[in-house]
């Protein structure tokens, strides 16, 4: 099947008597490499006429001035016209597919007595997991205008980063705006690529809707990549430190290795391979160690602070290129022995019979409440007779709490109560095991008695309980089966 991704200019002028190029670009696979590839023109009947296909096909009406090159190493074809016509003004497609209704792109063509002619779209690469650099034209020289970075769709171009401080949701921590050198250009970094990246793009400044800003690029994410999947998210406690290892192109000939702290589409610079280090950042981070070989620099940042916590970059710069990959570092809080009552959680009393529960040295068990590191969780044990009932009575949202001097005063109360209860237990247990083999062996004998007496014809069978001891002729005495004699 042929592959869905497929995307190119939605616009394009060109001036009479000139020359306008278009770029189609699509996924690497077998499907569309082998594909027929064909540039139609929409008449008003709905129907797209075909102008020039790879199967040899030329239109009469552009024999001469229109050819078609497809470049299936690249996932690109390109279709150029000369000889422009004001006629030549209208909707056109260009696809892939043995028809002109199958996968395709819309375009829309302006031929005009005096038109700018734009540059031809720039393709850049990437790999899956990779990073790359696109380099905006210089724009507003003044710098006061917002620097913005959007995908071109069907009928518009979608925002996804800019410098007043948006950010799209799946770009979270990703993409990092630079700000204007003196010129007025800027350039784009974007890490950790996605097969759905792939797309057209425009970067500018000022308002997204003016076309002030023509710089449009075709980025393509390729799907094979040596490149290791790394760690998205680093942990570390307040007080303590931590490490990032960063990675870089061993073979690469690098200006500038750092790591900046990135927020809202902007990366400050915290520390480099020159000896560079913020001012806030003085005595608590540096560049540890450097392997040229592996391609990995580390940085140690240590005291963290609960505020260290977000998106950090690595970054290896050399001229206009810049490798760069993300992480982020999550701090967690300090883990206390004390117990705080704001954060305690109440959980529901559980029944606990061990005695082992009340002797364990890593927890106190105060008149059936345990308190452990981190959590309030109250607990019971059965029958306690010394614990008075307003000890577990507690309000919504509160924890009890007992001071250790009470704990001490309650303890040998506790203790002698439960080995008391204990005894009591297996005294019971013991005495109902005697009587229960008793009255087995008096079963035992009043059976071997049945079975050596004839049973009279008329006895009624629902009386068998009541039982003649011995054969005499006398009156017959029963045998009471509650009591267990006779």
């Amino acid at each position: 099947p042929v592959s869905s991704t497929l995307y190119g200019s939605r616009f394009l002028t060109g001036e009479v008597g000139g020359s306008v190029t278009h770029q189609c670009f699509y996924s690497i696979m077998p499907a569309n490499k082998h594909d027929r590839k064909y540039w139609c023109k929409l008449a008003a009947s709905g129907v797209c006429y075909t102008i020039i296909s790879t199967t040899g096909y030329t239109s009469k009406n552009h024999a001469g001035r229109v050819s078609l090159e497809d470049i299936p190493q690249h996932g690109t074809f390109r279709v150029t016209m000369t000889e422009l016509k004001k006629s030549d003004t209208g909707t056109y497609r260009c696809g892939i597919g043995t028809t002109n209704r199958d996968l395709y792109v819309s375009l829309n063509l302006t031929v005009s007595a005096d038109a700018g002619a734009l540059g031809p779209t720039e393709l850049i690469r990437g790999e899956l997991r990779g990073s790359v650099t696109v380099l905006c034209p210089p724009g507003d020289t003044r710098g006061g205008e917002k620097r913005f970075w959007c995908k071109v769709g069907r009928t518009s171009c979608t925002l996804i980063a800019d410098t007043d401080g948006y950010m799209g949701r799946s770009y979270q921590g990703r993409i990092f705006i630079t700000p204007q050198d003196s010129s007025g250009a800027f350039k784009i970094l974007i890490n950790d690529l996605k097969k759905e990246d792939s797309g057209l793009y425009r970067c500018g400044t000022g308002r997204l809707s003016s076309q002030d800003s023509p710089r449009v690029v075709a980025l393509q994410v390729t799907a094979a990549s040596a490149l290791p999947k790394r760690p998205k998210f680093l942990s570390g406690t307040v007080g303590g430190s931590l490490s990032v290892k960063c990675h870089y192109d061993p073979k690469g000939n690098y200006e500038q290795k750092y790591l900046c702290r990135w927020k809202e589409a902007r990366c400050l610079l915290l520390v480099d391979a020159d000896g560079f280090v913020h001012e806030s950042y003085e005595g608590r981070i540096q560049i540890a160690s450097s392997d040229q070989e592996s391609g990995t620099y580390t940085v140690v940042m240590s005291h963290l602070r609960e505020e260290d916590a977000g998106w950090y970059w690595c970054g290896a710069k050399n001229g206009h290129t810049e490798h760069t990959s993300s992480v982020k570092l999550l701090i967690q809080k300090e883990a206390s022995s004390s117990q705080d009552p704001e954060t305690s959680t109440l959980v529901k009393p559980t029944l606990s019979s061990s005695l082992t529960t009340h002797s364990t040295p890593t927890q106190r068990s105060i008149t059936g409440l345990t308190h452990a590191t981190g959590t309030t969780t109250e607990t019971t044990s059965a029958l306690l007779p010394t614990a008075p009932p307003s000890t577990f009575v507690t309000s919504p949202g509160e924890v009890y709490r007992e001071s250790s001097s009470h704990e001490s005063r309650l303890l040998p109360v506790v203790l002698p109560a439960l080995i008391l209860l204990i005894c009591i237990t297996i005294a019971i247990l013991a005495l109902t095991k005697i009587k229960l083999q008793k009255e087995t062996g008096e079963e035992r004998n009043a059976v071997g008695n049945l079975e050596a007496v004839p049973i009279r014809a008329g006895l009624n069978p629902v009386k068998q309980q009541t039982m003649e001891e011995t054969p005499s002729p006398g009156t017959p005495h029963e045998c009471r089966t509650d009591s267990g004699k006779c």
